[in-house]
């Protein structure tokens, strides 16, 4: 193997140490910790792990969680009212409805119905908005986590050319956004794009997020890029076993190429959580009218 592995693991461990020491003073001045709101609704087991890992990492971090389970039967209009509840409540700066809900409810005016200024996820359209013409707000963990792996392993990314691959509105846009604003020259690509070997080829960096197990091999890529990928797929495990975790990119094949590349797992995964909890203390001190925390 060639390329340097990008520990997205310890990255996250470091920035959510980084939180921690920073919620005592917000909680000196407010005289409260920052507290994140997560909603569950339905029995989903992925959802229950997630949610669990959330909760426990917020809680680890200093501040205070707080978890709501609706059941599956729950109606779109209870879950607006728990949102709208939670966007009145004064020691909630952060609200995350968990996804996928339910068959009959609305992912999207459920998200919309998130106060911006708590959508820690970044999902709502002024968050997204936000993004796109440069303006200070909550910005989707995932691709956060991608950028700041990125400028870790190369510092300043202006001038080079990214590919994302993948156009969904919590990876693949606010990716390119995120690309864009550190003046790289971006490609989104997707299932449409003609000859994409051939874009791919040219990118120094290459976020993969397009949701198909191993589906960009090493010859698709350009020697020496960076490679982040954002896929997680499980392989195999019919006869009931779990199988194994796989991303977007034939992990062997693109090590042999790249310079350096994000495992799965123990890559972009872990930085989800620690972004969420960044995002979580920058809400509260925007909310409350403090300066932004530094070194996150």
């Amino acid at each position: 193997m060639g390329a340097d592995l990008i520990d997205g693991k310890t990255f996250a461990a470091r920035l959510r140490e980084r939180v921690a020491e920073k919620v005592p003073a917000f909680a000196a001045a407010l005289g409260r910790a920052p507290g994140l709101a997560v909603v569950l609704v339905g029995e989903d087991p992925a959802s229950h792990v997630y949610v669990r890992s959330k909760n426990k990492a917020t809680l680890a971090a200093g501040m205070a969680s707080f978890e709501h389970r609706l059941p599956d039967t729950a109606s779109q209009e209870e879950l607006i009212a728990l949102v709208e509840q939670l966007n009145g409540d004064d020691n909630v700066d952060g609200i995350l409805v968990q996804l996928p809900l339910p068959a009959g409810i609305d992912d999207k005016a459920v998200i919309e119905a998130i106060d911006p200024d708590k959508d820690v996820d970044g999902f709502h359209v002024i968050s997204a908005g936000r993004l796109a013409v440069g303006e200070a707000g909550l910005v989707p963990c995932t691709p956060l986590g991608c950028l700041m792996l990125l400028k870790d392993r190369l510092g300043d990314l202006s001038g080079l050319d990214a590919v994302v691959i993948g156009r969904s509105n919590i990876v693949g846009k606010p990716m390119a956004q995120l690309l864009l604003a550190e003046s790289c020259t971006v490609t989104v690509a997707h299932s449409r794009t003609r000859n994409l070997p051939d874009v791919v080829r040219r990118a120094d960096i290459v976020v993969a997020a397009v949701g198909r197990a191993e589906m960009i091999t090493g010859d698709w890529l350009k020697p020496g890029a960076t490679v982040i990928d954002v896929g997680i797929n499980r392989l195999g495990g019919d006869d009931g076993g779990k199988g194994r975790l796989v991303g977007d990119v034939d992990f062997a094949s693109a090590a042999a190429v790249a310079g350096a590349i994000t495992p799965v797992p123990g890559g972009v995964g872990p930085m989800t959580i620690a972004v969420l909890l960044r995002n979580t203390l920058v809400a509260a001190c925007a909310r409350a009218g403090l300066p932004a925390p530094e070194g996150l």
